[in-house]
């Protein structure tokens, strides 16, 4: 299907509004429209990359001289401009003779807009039918066909080259929208059959905008949860840890059997290179989650969910993939864990665990005790055992991230397969 062109944008109800006059160009009106964009100054051909329609109040046109406002529309024209739509009776009484001969001139569409109506207005009538008129007519094929939203999960947690615009556009045709100071939340789930485990948790947060699809490997999700903005109220625990609410969240919502990842949060403000990141941190997490025994002892009986957080050492040592990191990860594992590891093969016991349960919760005995479900005597000997072959201290805090950083690395090799595809990147 052929790009939005000038003339259909011209039909579109915003636009209409305006009450535009086509004062040059006539026979250009069938040009393809890329974007529309809106600037307040005369300078407004330097951002522009061809294709797009330009709207303007003309302030920068009031008091420019015959040959600046000649030059202006002739950089437009050399940009690759479709159109240029001034706004006139305001700022600008009439439009000069000279921006008209020149874009006659230069076949370059002018249109006169007499009544005032919000650029904003324009510009999201207009870039929503863009995108949609674009993403109907893609002719790749994939997965997901002509769901909108999955294209634009898709796209964002593939990291695709996006722009703003685009992105807000592209998740407004599908009824996404974030509030003012709302944090997103990327989520990714393996096991579940449809989207309900989302609703669910969207429902146990409060509700809130949810972006969401089902995907042949998972089912991905990106949430917004309210920001302290002062109009509504935020439920105290998203105040606090939005992460945490989330996890939460999807641990009443889930099935035994599930697993669930969850990115870290972001600003919706922050731009969509940020949406992709947390979106991208929840699919790399997934598969950490499912291709890495877990540091913790684990619970029967319910649904895996973790957090990018809870496996920041994992992503980082696994950054760029597992198959460009194995030799290294060996290297460390061996420099630091090699005697205990050669004890724990010839002696079946489990003290590699043991001493990471200890070390990720503050070294102490009663906690770790606990969740390994042995007696405090048991542990203290384990712990006198790793000490002697090792020769350290295990409470010397010089040593907590080298020891945690190689237990860790043990982990992945153990569990990552040799012939593993390579792991996901987080940026």
């Amino acid at each position: 299907m052929p790009a939005l062109t000038l003339r259909e944008i011209l039909a579109l109800d915003p636009v209409r509004a305006a009450e535009p006059e086509l004062l040059a160009g006539e026979g250009f009106l069938d040009r393809p429209v890329r974007w529309v964009h809106s600037s307040e100054v005369y300078e407004g051909a330097n951002f522009l990359d061809g294709g797009e329609l330009l709207l303007t109040n003309g302030f920068g046109l009031t008091d420019a001289g015959e040959e600046i406002r000649r030059r202006y529309v002739r950089e437009l024209a050399a940009r690759g401009a479709t159109g240029l739509a001034v706004e006139v009776g305001r700022s600008l009484p009439h439009m000069p003779d000279e921006v008209k001969d020149e874009a006659r001139r230069l076949g370059l569409p002018l249109l006169a807009l007499h009544r005032v109506v919000p650029f904003v207005r324009i510009t999201e009538a207009a870039n929503r039918a863009i995108v949609a008129r674009g993403l109907s007519g893609r002719s790749v094929v994939r997965p997901w066909g002509g769901d909108h939203t999955a294209a634009l999960l898709a796209d964002l947690a593939d990291g695709q080259a996006l722009n703003q615009p685009e992105v807000e556009a592209r998740a407004a045709l599908a009824g996404f929208q974030a509030g003012p100071g709302a944090r997103l939340v990327g989520v990714s789930v393996q096991g579940a059959r449809d989207a309900g485990i989302v609703e669910r948790a969207v429902r146990a947060l409060g509700g809130g905008g949810v972006l969401r699809a089902v995907f042949p490997g998972d089912v991905l999700a990106l949430l917004a949860l309210p920001g302290a903005d002062g109009r509504a109220a935020v439920r105290p625990g998203i105040a606090r840890d939005p992460v945490r609410a989330v996890q939460d969240a999807f641990r009443a919502a889930a099935e035994a059997g599930l697993t669930v990842a969850v990115g870290h949060a972001v600003a919706a403000g922050g731009g969509w290179q940020r949406w992709s990141e947390t979106l991208r941190a929840a699919r790399t997490t997934l598969e950490l989650a499912l291709t890495v025994p877990s540091a913790e002892p684990s619970a029967d009986g319910g649904p895996l969910v973790t957090s990018s957080r809870a496996l920041t050492l994992e992503r980082e040592l696994t950054r760029g993939g597992m198959d460009a990191n194995r030799d290294r990860l060996s290297r460390l594992v061996q420099h630091r864990l090699g005697p205990l590891l050669a004890w724990q093969a010839a002696h079946p016991s489990d003290l590699t665990r043991t001493l990471e349960v200890h070390l990720r919760h503050g070294c102490s005995p009663t906690r770790t005790a606990a969740l390994l479900h042995i007696g405090r005597q048991s542990l203290y000997q384990r712990l006198d055992r790793i000490e002697s072959l090792l020769g350290v201290e295990i409470a010397d805090p010089d040593l907590l991230g080298d020891l945690l950083t190689a237990l860790c690395a043990h982990r992945i090799v153990r569990g990552a397969p040799a012939t593993t595809q390579g792991l996901r990147t987080v940026a």
